[in-house]
């Protein structure tokens, strides 16, 4: 047999068996030619610790040496020279969450990361500098409500997001190679152009599936990841829909129980429930129109994610008074989130299917954050590039895992199923406190990761931060 013939034959069967192929190297990252950041932040003024870059990278890494776009990138230097550690590179959350931005306001880490680390950070695909679209909407389309009450409102919202998209798609040479997987290779890339033989990195929300999924893809290359407030990429859309409604009940909960015993709550004394309920009953009849029951729902997300209990328990009490809810504000990066988590949602039925599992697991706050992302996403072109799966990740150093058990976003059980998928490559560390984001909330949480990230030193199985 010959050369050729053997090799077509050894590819043939690489492909039946489902194993990848020889890995095509990676072009070399130009190198990061550092100078000042654009002054495009009014609250912050230009920092000389802070220096900007542009890496260019390939828009699909498939094809490495096609067309590139460029990702914005920002460092703070270690403040503390001789006694700098290396890098540390921050993953943001969302998926819109501005990398730049955090590390220009410098509010994310410990005075001792600041001192020992360059901090970096990134925009990733299709966020503020990184090539993001112009995604207008089509002023002949009415925006569905959410939720949707029909199959003619199903429809629409389908129409409406695939018009949106052609508007977007567009405006931005990386709107179809936004998932997660891509972001995976640009990160691999900005560690070699940063010099570092290994990468340390902290990964908050969204930005933990970026270090799973990094992790997963070069173990060899990990350092330290540290996973904070930790998004399950493992659930199918039910389980996402239910457990994040779930999340969002069990905040609400502790925020009630807050109430019945402090005096600083506006409605101490009240039957809070059934003040609660009674909002949402005047959304359901109009009575804050253009305002909906699901727009109630979000003042409830965006408070307790602080938490901000107080300001929630006044904006309640304002609501109950009869004064509408605020425009919610959740933006997604819908080119990334959609090509990283599918919504099968085969018309209004299915849709309403899951609207009663929310209800079912939230009878307090209905919905959570799940059946927004799910309409989102409704009418994706299939199959989605970076399809949910369960972890097989094998690195040297296990991942530290940080979640507070009373987050409403990033829910405690999505932690301890990402744990259960690490196994003994993962630990988890429990904050049993209140709100999204953990690591700057008490000394204890602060210690637990900045001497994993300094010292990759691991915090015992079943540690525990008590609240603060």
């Amino acid at each position: 047999m010959s050369g050729r013939v053997v090799a077509v034959a050894a590819a043939v069967l690489t492909l039946l068996a489902g194993v990848p192929g020889p890995a095509r190297a990676d072009p070399a990252p130009p190198a990061l030619t550092w100078g000042e950041c654009a002054d495009d932040l009014p609250d912050v003024p230009p920092d000389p610790g802070v220096r900007c870059a542009r890496l260019r990278l390939p828009v699909d890494w498939a094809r490495p040496y096609g067309p590139t776009f460029d990702l914005a990138v920002a460092r703070r230097a270690a403040r503390t020279p001789q006694e700098r550690m290396g890098t540390l590179v921050f993953g943001p959350g969302g998926p819109g969450d501005s990398g730049v931005e955090r590390i220009r306001r410098g509010d994310r880490f410990s005075d001792e990361l600041l001192d020992r680390f360059d901090l970096v950070s990134f925009d990733p695909r299709t966020v503020a500098r990184s090539a993001a679209p112009v995604c207008t909407p089509d002023p002949t389309r009415r925006r569905p409500p959410v939720p949707l009450t029909s199959q003619a409102d199903f429809d629409a919202a389908v129409a409406y997001n695939r018009a949106l998209w052609d508007r977007c798609r567009p405006t931005s040479p990386v709107f179809d190679h936004a998932d997660t997987l891509s972001t995976v290779h640009d990160l691999e890339a900005l560690r070699r152009a940063l010099g570092e033989p290994r990468l340390t990195f902290h990964g908050s929300s969204y930005g933990t599936l970026l270090g799973q999924q990094y992790a997963e893809r070069y173990p060899d290359r990990v350092r330290a990841v540290v996973l904070e407030g930790v998004f399950d990429h493992g659930l199918g859309v039910r389980p996402f829909v239910r457990s994040q409604a779930a999340a969002l009940q069990d905040a609400f909960d502790e925020f009630v129980s807050w109430c019945d015993r402090s005096t600083e709550c506006v409605l101490h004394g009240r039957d809070v429930r059934a003040v609660w309920a009674g909002v949402l009953t005047r959304a359901d009849h109009g009575e804050y129109a253009p305002r909906t029951a699901f727009d109630v729902t979000a003042v409830a997300l965006g408070a307790l994610a602080g938490p901000r209990w107080p300001q929630l328990a006044a904006t309640v009490r304002d609501m109950d008074a009869g004064v509408p809810p605020a425009e919610p504000k959740l933006p997604i990066a819908v080119a990334a989130f959609c090509a990283d988590w599918p919504a099968p949602v085969r018309d209004y039925d299915d849709y309403a299917g899951l609207v009663r599992a929310a209800r079912a697991a939230a009878p307090d706050v209905r919905y959570g954050a799940g059946l927004l992302a799910v309409q989102t996403c409704l009418g994706w072109p299939s199959p989605v590039r970076n399809p949910p799966h369960r972890l097989r990740v094998h690195t040297r150093t296990p991942l530290l895992l940080l979640n507070a058990r009373h987050d409403p976003r990033t829910g405690y059980a999505w932690a301890t199923d990402v744990a259960r998928q690490l196994g003994r490559h993962g630990r988890l560390v429990t904050y049993e406190g209140w709100g999204h984001g953990s690591y700057l909330r008490t000394d204890c949480t602060i210690a637990v990761v900045d001497r994993y990230l300094v010292d990759v030193a691991l915090p015992a199985r079943g540690a525990r931060c008590p609240a603060g």
